[in-house]
């Protein structure tokens, strides 16, 4: 690749990763309402689903769901089904997770969640084929290989987003876990922005260059 680009790359990858946006914001409801643990794989389940855009955007599979208006709905309806499910379900089981000594039974789910989030949110493809397109070099060998690279090098900038921000609301979290009173609200509150982020993708439009 040539140089200038890989050094582009990385100056609008690095912004892009600081400016919060709704994978930030889930990993966050998250932590808030369960736990650092759950945060943590929560942003795990994120980035493996990010990578599956990246695989996907590589072999053209992105494009095709892009340039269909029937299949990008499907993805779409099913990701903000998913979220909205997991937002009523958080926000029921707001009174349960109270303590901090409590049992870490849902990092499996939190991390399997966290994937299929990512993976159902079709916005994420339209980001990567609009993206790192820009920044490969035309007269490089493997363009896939170039974009695969690419495109993992801005998912693990996302992904250090994501945690500084487990770190910051687990922080927020401890100083509250001791009003009980208190924390059911964020815990319901983080449920009902699940839900919230669920209803934005819903209403999210195809690109218009799909």
């Amino acid at each position: 690749m040539i140089e200038t680009n890989i050094w582009l790359f990385l100056a609008a990858a690095c912004l892009i990763a600081a400016v919060p946006g709704p994978g930030i914001f889930y990993v966050a409801a998250r932590t808030l309402s369960e736990g650092r643990a759950s945060g943590f794989a929560s942003t795990a389940g994120t980035a493996l689903g990010g990578l599956d855009h990246v695989v996907a955007g590589s072999l053209g599979i992105s494009a095709i769901i892009l340039a269909s208006a029937e299949l990008f709905a499907a993805v779409k309806f099913v990701g903000a089904l998913y979220l909205v499910w997991l937002g009523i379900k958080t926000f029921r089981s707001a009174g349960k997770a109270l303590s901090l000594e409590s049992e870490p039974v849902g990092d499996e789910r939190a991390f399997r969640d966290g994937v299929l989030v990512e993976a159902l949110n079709p916005k994420t493809a339209a980001f990567f084929l609009a993206f790192i397109p820009q920044f490969l070099d035309p007269a490089g060998s493997s363009p896939t290989l170039q974009f695969i690279m690419l495109g993992a090098i801005s998912v693990a900038l996302n992904t250090l987003a994501d945690v500084v921000v487990v770190l910051m609301a687990s922080a927020t979290r401890t100083q509250l876990i001791g009003r009980p009173h208190l924390m059911r609200r964020l815990a319901q509150g983080s449920g009902v922005f699940i839900a919230g982020l669920g209803l934005s993708l819903a209403l999210a439009r195809r690109p218009a260059n799909g």
